[in-house]
């Protein structure tokens, strides 16, 4: 199925409420179109393609709300679609938190969500880059295996109250894991663009390998206190977690690291070193993301974190009318302002600390201080007097990002990356952090 463009979306939509009785009715269409292949143990093992789109229709009497699915867009199926949404609407109680859907909204023009490069990508693109990946692999005698997957894809929104909406965009992720061949060193490099022109999937391949590599034979540090230098994948595993946290709700109810007692926030106060400062952009050249929301609602540029000081909380619309405050969605993206060192500067600034390549694993230990527990893996370095010595095992950490953004050293370059645990993307810098604390070993490779 070819993707629609704006003016045949609107068509699509428009007469999916013609068949609409409710006295309110929105429909949401999506549709992707995506191909990937994966690869194992030094070869393609699974490759594929995947094209579904879904017609989602909501209709409303009062506060009952019907939702009805269906993926085919033939006159009938949309007839019947509409029609069961509003037989589930009046079989529904009553929501006390309903609220009536947006009238027509202001958007601001969308980044460079959808490029062609992308677009065009087929099944000959992909196995040539993995080609170059596993040639990689084979002449430095390690172990490869990765995903490549691209995707184009649309949304649109309608409503009976005249609210249209509508974005098209493309992506493509890569991820890989070398290993050395007798099991002893690994290492792994993900990216993940709207541009597939940006993809450089051997040299991503190549920072792996040589991990990989460099980290056989590690050897065992006490668990402790240690300054640590998280690449952007590692670090963004733990800041993410503060960009989830930041829900208005949950910090008036008492459920978030940003709620005081007696029903207060933090919000407004300076939590972090004042070199933090988050902020989310959808017009972004290097992280565009959509221009509206799910619900509709406009997206726009916004601080969260301003120079250490939480600055603003997203809040949903009916929360944000109770409190009678803006009704900010959360951001798609995580865009942290940095310095202009690189990784090396970094590490050649460190007399005595720990480089670490990722974390994984991330569970939560205490939500009301962002405690969280997590692993490293995939190359973790022992760094003396501004060098790389030697390779060392895996560490358990408890660590709260709170507190490693008030133990910050250094901020480098930031860097688009993709994290690992949500897939959530990002534009973050390296982080130089000291007094991270590990707690245990690990013989996890």
């Amino acid at each position: 199925m070819p993707i629609l463009t704006k003016e045949e979306a609107q068509a699509l939509l428009k007469k999916v409420l013609a068949y609409s009785k409710a006295e309110q009715c929105e429909a949401n269409i999506y549709f992707s179109n995506s191909g990937n292949i994966r690869y194992a143990r030094n070869s393609v093992s699974t490759s594929g393609g995947i094209s579904a789109v879904t017609l989602v229709v909501s209709s409303a009497f009062g506060k009952k709300l019907g939702t009805a699915t269906i993926n085919e867009l033939d006159d009938a199926s949309l007839a019947k679609v509409v029609k069961r949404s509003e037989e589930l609407a009046q079989l529904a109680p009553e929501n006390p938190e309903f609220m009536p859907f947006l009238g027509p909204q202001q958007y601001q023009a969308a980044g460079p969500t959808f490029a062609d490069s992308t677009a065009a990508i087929d099944p000959a693109y992909r196995a040539s880059k993995v080609a170059d990946s596993l040639k990689i692999a084979k002449d430095n005698n390690l172990v490869a295996a990765g995903f490549l997957e691209n995707s184009v894809s649309y949304a649109a929104m309608m409503n009976t109250h005249g609210l249209f909406a509508y974005n098209a965009s493309t992506g493509v992720n890569f991820n890989v894991t070398l290993r050395s061949e007798d099991g002893t060193g690994s290492g792994y490099a993900s990216r993940g663009y709207s541009d597939a022109s940006k993809l450089d999937v051997a040299a991503a391949t190549r920072i792996a390998a040589m991990k990989a590599a460099g980290s056989k034979g590690a050897r065992a540090l006490e668990p402790g206190k240690y300054t640590v230098i998280l690449e952007p994948a590692a670090a963004l595993v733990l800041l993410e977690n503060i960009y989830f946290d930041m829900d208005g709700r949950n910090a008036d109810e008492g459920r978030s690291f940003l709620s005081k007692a007696g029903g207060k926030t933090k919000l407004g106060e300076k939590l972090l070193d004042e070199r933090v400062t988050i902020y989310s952009d959808p017009a972004h050249p290097e992280l565009p993301t959509s221009p509206w929301t799910s619900d509709g609602r406009a997206q726009e540029k916004i601080t969260w974190i301003d120079k250490g000081v939480i600055s603003n909380l997203y809040y949903s619309r009916f929360w944000a009318n109770k409190k009678n405050v803006k009704a900010v969605p959360s951001p798609d993206g995580i865009i942290m302002l940095g310095g202009a060192a690189t990784t090396e500067d970094l590490i050649k600034s460190t007399e005595k600390g720990i480089l670490v390549t990722r974390l994984w694993y991330i569970r939560s230990v205490d939500p009301q201080t962002l405690l969280l527990t997590g692993l490293t893996r995939d190359g973790t370095f022992y760094i003396e007097n501004g060098q790389i010595k030697y390779p060392v095992k895996n560490f358990r950490f408890n660590e709260s990002p709170v507190i490693m953004l008030n133990n910050l050293e250094a901020l480098g370059i930031p860097e688009r990356t993709v994290s690992g645990e949500s897939n959530v993307h990002a534009l973050i810098p390296p982080m130089k952090i000291r007094d991270f604390t590990f707690t245990s070993l690990s013989d996890a490779i």
